[in-house]
């Protein structure tokens, strides 16, 4: 049902034209609640959602561990800066810490904000004279100006140049030229396990193993993007530990949170003391009410056994989205790990989101023809029997 009182989409719509700069491309409809994997909109339209938050949202829609988490921290603490010690804070990286690779973190507000602190972190931990970063084509590591040079993707630099100085990009799993790249300037290596905006590609065997073994061989700090395959994304805690590879550096936001804002920086303890005092900072990062959040994700993902669910869950989307593939003559490539599930098309994906969309479910395209899922943990088998059903019958249709 609607919120009470709540405008109509028309209104909303109308609101936003007016007041809201237009640099988002929106769907004409303006959602106001949610729950679990279903959203509502003003007219009372309830959508099945497999793209929640944009991978944010792994634990569903509200769920109620972070709701009561929040509602609890927001009538205590809301917020006080760095200068302080918090208690939430200490916990929340601790739990962090012991599910990765025992080290310690910065926390900041979103993964672009990660992802600027690693770039630091990097070049204050290596020799004056090294300060290039090796990052891949296809990759992204957000909008800031730092991510944005850092994303080997010409169409997020237009019309932003001169970019900053000092990345270089190699062809995803291409480890000879990653090789080829690296010279006396160079202090790191920034990959996505798994990258997610680029299509949910999956790395060839051996080659996150290679980078390690470069970085070991040269010196350099090997970074992990891990804003969209951590927090158990991928059905482990984090991408790494599909690989047998343990990064120096990890990066986590979306979803470390249950839907809160939050981002975080993990780095090993010999290395985390290069970010020294008064050379980074973020004003609402670590925040008590982040913190609460992060906490209580963490548990609600154990207490849950979400883990196993998401491997579950995996392998009901693998087994119907392959058959399908077999059957639909557009499907070019299905590519899974955990809930990270990209369906490569062979035609323009846009149409398969607003025929998807009419239909009530709401799913992704990312580089025009992979249609992207990043659904959550907590969705029931036959939501997600549903949801592949509704793509079938409109991949079914494109294909004629």
């Amino acid at each position: 049902m609607a919120t009470a009182n709540a405008l109509s989409s028309t209104e909303t719509i109308d609101l936003f034209k007016k007041y809201v700069i237009p640099n988002y491309g929106r769907y004409p409809v303006s959602l106001v609640r949610g729950e679990g994997s279903h959203v509502w909109d003003s007219e009372g339209n309830r959508y099945l959602d497999l793209f929640p938050g944009w991978g944010c949202n792994l634990l569903g829609h509200c769920p109620e561990p972070i709701v009561r988490a929040v509602q609890e921290q927001v009538a205590t603490l809301i917020h006080v800066p760095n200068s302080w010690h918090m208690e939430a804070q200490g916990r929340w990286a601790q739990l962090l810490s012991e599910r990765s690779f025992d080290g310690q973190a910065f926390f900041c507000n979103s993964g672009t904000e990660a992802n600027e602190a690693a770039i630091k972190l990097a070049r204050l931990h290596s020799p004056k004279t090294k300060y290039k970063i090796i990052t891949f084509e296809g990759g992204f590591h957000g909008r800031t100006l730092g991510s944005t040079a850092a994303t080997a993707q010409p169409k997020y630099h237009e019309g932003l140049g001169p970019l900053m100085a000092g990345f270089v990009y190699a062809p995803f799993g291409d480890l000879e030229a990653v090789t080829n790249l690296i010279d006396d300037e160079t202090c790191a290596i920034l990959v996505e396990p798994v990258q997610g905006e680029g299509g949910v590609q999956i790395p060839p065997e051996g080659f996150l193993q290679g980078l390690r073994r470069l970085a070991d061989e040269r010196e350099l700090l090997l970074m992990f993007d891990e804003v969209q395959t951590g927090c158990g994304r991928t059905g482990k805690w984090f991408g790494y530990q599909h690989f047998g590879v343990t990064p120096d550096v990890i990066t986590l936001a979306k979803s470390l949170c249950g839907g809160i804002a939050g981002g975080a920086m993990l780095t090993t303890a010999e290395i985390a003391p290069s970010l020294r005092p008064g050379m980074h900072a973020a004003t609402f990062g670590g925040n008590p009410i982040a913190a609460r959040a992060g906490i209580a994700a963490i548990e609600m993902i154990e207490d849950e056994n979400l883990l196993e669910q998401a491997v579950r869950l995996s392998e009901l989307f693998r087994t119907r989205l392959e058959a399908l593939a077999e059957q639909c003559p557009i499907i070019e490539e299905v590519r899974v790990l955990g809930l990270m599930i990209g369906v490569e098309l062979s035609v323009e994906g846009g149409p398969a989101v607003k025929a998807c969309m009419d239909r009530r479910l709401l799913i992704n395209c990312t580089q025009d023809t992979v249609i992207r899922l990043l659904p959550a943990m907590t969705l029931s088998e036959e939501q997600a029997h549903e949801g592949c059903d509704i793509l079938a019958e409109v991949l079914g249709e494109m294909a004629g």
